[in-house]
């Protein structure tokens, strides 16, 4: 079976084909860094650790590329408030930067704790300014966007195809309800490109319009073609970011180059704490240092995969309690394993044992082909347990080659 995954951009299962062969090129949306972590970025970042580490099992090579905002994401998520990172810094009295570095330090080392990989390339928006005033002068070239006092904005009605991705049509946007007036702006559907910054704005830099600092979308859109080509294969991130955000990346690109930004769009769902979507900005989060403090990193790490990564997850300590138990068994099973080791016997590998792992190898595989299926493959490895106590409580002896293969098939697909 050949792998498949869930296509936002056309709303079904495709069978994934690289655009390069055995080359995967990934570009996931990072923090803003303007505080600690919580459980929703975990369960983004964790999600697509489990797709990298997959991907290179199956033999490809992948760059991931994941970014850091630093600057351009402002309170109310589109082109209006104060820069999250601004004002977050004059709370705590500290320079940007200085915060800047404190969250950023603070969220890898809350991804290191929780076991997931070190993306290959790590930009951030605050080093890429040249390249995102280029792309905003080209769309002003080609007639995509326009200039008013200082600042400059995409024009939406200049890009037909606006929406395909959320399915949201620029005409129901009412003005004043789902998107605030503006009006600097033609249209309140138009979103910023480039934002006027006033001299009192201490993140701001020089441009062909005045000083000022760009808009939030345009960072994504600018690095991950930088460092992955147009078009990439994989563009990955929360659902909740559909609109306007990774909406807005595809159009400020593709009006730019005429290309296609990249092929497939794997978005995970969110975190909700009853049933209200966790985020800093309802105040309902709990951080990753947090749970950090109650749990062990692979209970998070385990809690979130047993949903899938478009499925919605309900936070709570019962939860979290619930996934310390179920991988307690789990471990329970692996740990007698290694313990029988020391004093196994030499033999063979019995036959029906390699038979019986190579048939569990086939379930996980078919499963995480299937758009990445951990709770399915969580699901095997249960059964796969219950299967192992029973050989190790049945009172026959069992070879030291069964158990290494028994062992090695943990490894593989649990982990050390």
């Amino acid at each position: 079976m050949a792998l498949t995954v869930y296509n936002f951009l056309t709303r079904r299962k495709e069978e994934f084909k690289p655009i390069h062969e055995g080359f995967v090129g990934l570009y996931v949306c990072g923090p803003t860094v303007y505080g600690h972590s919580h459980i929703g970025h975990a369960k983004v970042y964790v999600s697509f650790d489990v797709m990298v580490r997959y991907l290179r099992h199956h033999g490809y090579r992948v760059r991931y590329v994941r970014n850091i905002t630093d600057v351009g994401h402002l309170t109310d998520n589109a082109d209006e408030g104060e820069d999250k990172i601004l004002r977050r810094a004059r709370q705590e009295r500290s320079e940007p930067m200085e915060l800047v570095e404190t969250y950023m330090h603070s969220f890898f080392e809350d991804m290191d704790t929780l076991n997931v990989l070190r993306p290959d390339i790590s930009p951030r928006a605050t080093c890429h300014i040249p390249e995102q005033v280029g792309l905003v002068q080209t769309l002003l070239d080609r007639g995509h966007a326009y200039e008013s006092s200082g600042s400059v904005y995409f024009d939406v009605s200049s890009w037909p195809e606006y929406g395909k991705l959320s399915g949201r049509k620029v005409e129901e946007q009412e003005e004043g309800a789902r998107v605030a007036v503006n009006p600097e702006k033609q249209d309140p559907a138009d979103f910023a490109v480039w934002k006027k910054a006033e001299p009192s704005h201490i993140l701001r830099w020089p441009s062909p319009w005045g000083w000022g600092y760009p808009g939030w979308h345009l960072e994504c859109s600018v690095m991950a073609t930088k460092y992955l080509g147009q078009p990439f294969d994989i563009h990955g991130g929360g659902l909740e970011n559909i609109f306007p955000h990774n909406e807005s990346e595809i159009a400020q690109i593709e009006a730019a180059t005429e290309e296609r930004f990249c092929n497939y769009w794997l978005l995970n769902n969110m975190v909700s704490v009853d049933g209200v979507k966790m985020g800093k900005s309802l105040g309902n989060f709990v951080t990753i240092k947090d749970a950090l403090s109650r749990h062990d990193p692979m209970t998070i790490r385990f809690f979130i995969l047993t949903s899938h990564y478009r499925s919605p997850t309900d936070f709570s300590e019962e939860a979290l309690n619930a996934a310390g138990r179920g991988l307690e068994r789990l471990l329970g099973a692996v740990g007698l394993v290694r313990e029988r080791l020391r004093d196994a016997q030499e033999g063979e590998l019995d036959a029906g044992w390699s038979g019986k792992l190579e048939e569990y190898g086939a379930r996980v595989v078919e499963v995480m082909d299937d758009d990445f299926s951990t709770p399915q493959a969580i699901a095997a490895l249960f059964d796969l347990g219950r299967d192992v106590n029973g050989l190790l409580y049945s009172g026959e002896p069992v070879s030291r080659a069964t158990l290494e293969a028994i062992d090695a098939f943990y490894r593989e697909w649990g982990g050390e």
